[in-house]
């Protein structure tokens, strides 16, 4: 269906929007927040990747405006677009709460969600770099793993909300910690959204 030997500008423009994203979520999950002032320097910086992820999306649509021909249908150039811009401005919004409750603890259920969105990144980008090269079917691999982590997040979720009930006397401590739980696990869904829209993809033009 597609000319291999040329590169696609829509197609690329996705690329360089998981790139971003990746990149953002690799810096969420390798930064140590130890004090109040790491807060705020990761939230600034998380502000600068997301506004950079807006900009990849002003551009596509600008893009997509402006074009007669699309080498898959544009809605689901978009809906690609949008959904991977989710997965950036959720990470953005979590580090924002982490903020806003001055919350320097990490504990390891957090760790695990980052662990596994940070694999969902890196397998989108891998999809990205498929569809790049118009190999479609190839892409069915990574949408696979990238639901794969999502029930992995399904059961960080409900062991970690039964421990935290279970063992959590502070109440206001209670709700922050369980606030970002399901942050975590929205991002993961968020993530299991993208491997949906790719399957959608591949299934219309593979």
């Amino acid at each position: 269906m597609f000319n291999s030997r040329k590169q696609d500008p829509f197609f690329s423009s996705l690329h360089k929007i998981a790139e971003n994203m990746q990149e953002a979520v690799h810096y969420a999950n390798d930064f140590r927040i130890e004090t109040v002032a790491d807060l705020k320097e990761i939230s600034i910086k998380m502000k600068e990747y997301e506004t950079a992820g807006d900009k990849l999306i002003h551009d596509l649509i600008v893009m997509l405006n402006k074009s007669f021909m699309t080498p898959i249908e544009r809605e689901d150039i978009l809906s690609l677009a949008i959904r991977m811009d989710d997965i950036l401005d959720g990470t953005e919004g979590c580090i924002a709460h982490f903020e806003m409750f001055s919350l320097t603890e990490i504990d390891q259920s957090m760790r695990d969600f980052l662990g596994y969105i940070t694999k969902s990144t890196d397998e989108i980008v891998k999809a990205m770099d498929l569809l790049n090269k118009k190999d479609l079917v190839g892409m069915r691999q990574h949408a696979i793993l990238v639901k794969d982590y999502e029930r992995q997040c399904d059961e960080v979720l409900r062991s970690s909300i039964k421990q935290l009930f279970l063992n959590e006397k502070d109440p206001i401590r209670l709700i922050k910690f369980k606030d970002i739980y399901e942050q975590l696990e929205e991002i993961a869904d968020y993530c299991q959204n993208v491997a949906n829209t790719i399957e959608t993809i591949i299934m219309r033009n593979a």
